[in-house]
């Protein structure tokens, strides 16, 4: 296997990583306030992912970085065809990054409320927009003979595309009520058990209509490949395990089920990086974008020591803090509610 194809893989997993692993962050965060109905309950969901949701930022950063050492090509020309929607990812990203530090900054209704939109806004908008550019490196974007993008914002807007980061939503969300209810006990284990019903349906019918659409797309024999009958059998086990007690088994299988969709579009898309809407001979592919072989040796050499360390590092994180959280202690009524302990006054002699 050559070092670009290497690469190509490489650069697939980083992407697979960053939703798997940001897809139960993004998924409490949109449902943090659908669990949780009262502070202390929102906090307590919010807590699940407190020990990992900063360093799962990271494979996102790793991905882009990835791109730009060993496809510079695919990374300039994606990059700056997605500009103002990476622009959105940042902020979104931002948002959901300070509520977590601000939001119990102050006692203000009116403040804990504008940072709790923060934080659900930027856990929507960050998975559909990366699935909307997911989608368009297959469905094909206007590029010329030079590998620059001719289009504009709307020509990101196909209807792939956005199909394709609802579905990545959809699955974020199942993801998030799964990791609830695999750390969280009480009141707050049940909601998400009840939020993940209706979700459930909800995300089989997004990736069973994914599939076929992606057939149609990607061309080639109309029967879906292995990847893609892995991501419809994933989610139909989620999204009835998610209903019932196993709560790993249901965390491990929308896992798969995002894994097995986003590799999925990167199986599909080799050996392009992306496809030029204007005409197939400005495709952009593993070959003609790809880094000299020096750099993709010396890269190699890098990732092959410490790529095992940081999935080491990861798993040693999620063994440590895989305990469940207990839900918080129920609220003590408002003094005028309490009923009165005193004794009535004694009758005047």
């Amino acid at each position: 296997m050559q070092l670009h194809t290497v690469w190509f893989v490489i650069v697939s997993i980083f992407w697979t990583g960053f939703f798997v692993l940001e897809g139960f962050d993004f998924g409490v965060g949109m449902l943090h306030t659908i669990v949780g109905r009262t502070d202390a309950e929102r906090k307590h969901a919010l807590s699940t992912i407190g020990p990992w949701w900063d360093g799962n930022e990271v494979w996102l950063i790793v991905a882009g970085a990835g791109m730009f050492a060993a496809f510079p090509g695919w990374y300039a020309t994606m990059f700056s065809a997605l500009y103002l929607a990476l622009l959105l990812v940042l902020i979104a990203l931002m948002a959901r990054g300070v509520s977590f530090e601000f939001k119990d900054k102050s006692e203000d209704p009116r403040w804990r409320t504008s940072w709790r939109w923060a934080m659900t806004l930027g856990c929507v908008l960050i998975p559909l927009l990366l699935g909307v550019g997911l989608g368009d490196l297959l469905n094909g974007l206007p590029i010329d003979s030079s590998h620059e993008f001719t289009g504009n914002f709307f020509d990101l807007l196909t209807p792939y595309g956005l199909f394709t980061g609802v579905t990545l939503l959809a699955l974020c969300l199942l993801h998030g009520a799964t990791f609830l209810k695999l750390r969280t006990t009480d009141h707050v284990r049940e909601r998400a058990r009840a939020a993940a019903r209706p979700l459930g349906w909800i995300a089989i019918a997004c990736v069973v209509g994914w599939v076929i659409w992606t057939r149609s797309v990607a061309g080639g024999p109309d029967v879906p490949q292995p990847c893609e009958i892995l991501a419809v059998l994933a989610v139909v086990f989620a999204a009835r395990l998610a209903i019932t007690d196993h709560d790993g088994f249901a965390f491990a299988s929308s896992a798969v089920a995002i894994a097995a969709l986003v590799g999925s579009i990167f199986i599909d898309l080799y050996p392009n990086v992306m496809i030029s809407s204007t005409s197939s001979a400005y495709n952009l592919t593993v070959n003609n974008s790809a880094s000299g072989h020096y750099a993709l040796t010396v890269m190699t050499v890098v990732a092959v020591i410490f790529f095992p360390l940081v999935l080491i590092y990861q798993g040693w994180s999620f063994h440590v803090f895989r305990a469940r959280l207990k839900s918080p202690a129920a609220q003590a009524p408002a003094p005028a509610d309490r009923p009165s302990t005193a004794q009535p006054a004694a009758p005047p002699a």
